[in-house]
């Protein structure tokens, strides 16, 4: 019950990766041998495949990375470097885990930019009027926005925050890392500018993930990495690089990563993402009901709708001794501050929260067990 954190992999994830190692393994884009031409492919292929996930237009607008993280530290660079000057500013929002935030602290510090938080409502949802005044306001250069909480479950109305961007002229990158599994993303029809999202929470292999960026904005930011596989041409002087998103891919990539998350995708598609979506959010609201009943039990977030995503405490238990307690009956949920330190502070519950969170290989018995280990934890840690 730990999914937000990671997903488990299907077995043919699993055997993408290792027929990959076994039977195509060579570099990218310069064997000019037949395996390395296969290889090309297979990688190319699982850039193809993202862009068909994602609905791009083109797979020139997907950059491999090794996750959520490295594709907002990309951008967020790019902009200190390029885009953000002094007295701009940058908006995210309070809900953001430290991923959404860390990045963009950095990169206002070294363009003397300023970074500003768009609220959360106790209940949990963010403040919309305080976010439309904060896009009304001056150089706003970027707005950095999760799809959907990896504390609360809040999933996000980006529709109607795009509309009120794009009024504005403000550009948005909307981090899809819980995103991505339960919710189908067409980008196009959300106009988004960017988005990101790992592999490993979507089934896929550790390390991977994917930045959607439009064309103009990937011809626009500078490199990030410099090395080989990026660049067209070096003299002594002087280097020419390669047009996006090779620019952006220096070094030998994940390529067994890639076609494992390429795989991953292909499991999704053939799941269904509404069935997936509907039996994660049936599962989602048995165990809020579930949870509710328990006496002493706090649930944090009151949204209707968590996609997947539970906290809550037991009062006078701390979370770190909740969850150790039920490992020891191999029941897997998080605890602590999630990478959301600002936010539960804001929240009143500065030593974090216990997190259960669902997939859809997840079942009743699951959170019939876990129900059955928070009544153990009252009795034998609480007030019985």
């Amino acid at each position: 019950l730990d999914n937000a954190a990671t997903t488990h992999k299907p077995r043919m994830v699993i055997e993408a990766e290792a027929n990959f190692y076994t039977r195509q393994n060579a570099s990218v884009h310069r064997g000019l041998y037949p395996l390395g031409a296969e290889a090309t492919e297979l990688y190319e292929g699982a850039r193809a495949r993202a862009a068909r996930f994602l609905k791009a237009r083109s797979p020139a607008e997907i950059v491999f990375t090794s996750g959520t993280t490295a594709g907002i530290n990309l951008v967020a660079h790019g902009f200190a470097r390029k885009i953000l000057h002094t007295d701009d500013a940058i908006i995210v929002t309070a809900m953001e885990h430290h991923a959404n935030l860390v990045p963009w602290q950095q990169a206002c510090r070294e363009a003397g930019a300023k970074l500003l938080i768009a609220p959360v409502l106790p209940d949990g949802t963010l403040d919309l009027p305080a976010l439309d005044r904060l896009l009304a306001g001056p150089n706003v250069r970027l707005l950095a926005l999760t799809h959907v909480s990896n504390v609360l479950g809040t999933l996000n109305p980006v529709e109607r925050i795009l509309e009120k961007a794009w009024l504005h002229g403000v550009p948005v990158l909307l981090d899809a890392a819980q995103s991505i599994v339960h919710e189908e993303i067409d980008v196009q029809s959300l106009g988004v500018d960017f988005l990101v999202f790992s592999g490993h929470k979507m089934f896929g292999p550790t390390g991977t993930g994917v930045l959607f960026a439009k064309t103009d904005w990937l011809d626009r930011l500078p490199v990030w990495q410099t090395g080989g596989e990026m660049l067209r041409e070096a003299t002594w002087e002087n280097t020419v690089f390669a047009p996006p998103p090779r620019k952006f891919e220096a070094g030998t990539p994940n390529i067994a990563g890639a076609v494992g998350l390429a795989a991953a995708m292909d499991f999704i598609e053939s799941m269904g993402p509404k069935h997936m979506k509907h039996r994660v959010q049936a599962l989602s609201n048995y165990a809020e009901e579930q949870l509710a009943a328990l006496p002493g039990l706090q649930i944090i977030g009151t949204t209707p709708e968590k996609p997947g995503i539970i906290s809550f405490n037991l009062s006078g238990i701390h979370p770190h001794d909740v969850a150790t307690f039920l490992g020891q009956r191999h029941i897997c949920v998080r605890a602590g501050l999630h990478c959301a330190q600002p936010l539960l502070d804001f929240l009143g519950h500065p030593g974090g929260t216990v997190r259960a969170s669902f997939a859809a290989y997840n079942e009743r018995a699951d959170v019939d067990g876990l129900l059955d280990g928070l009544r153990e934890v009252r009795q034998k840690l609480g007030q019985g």
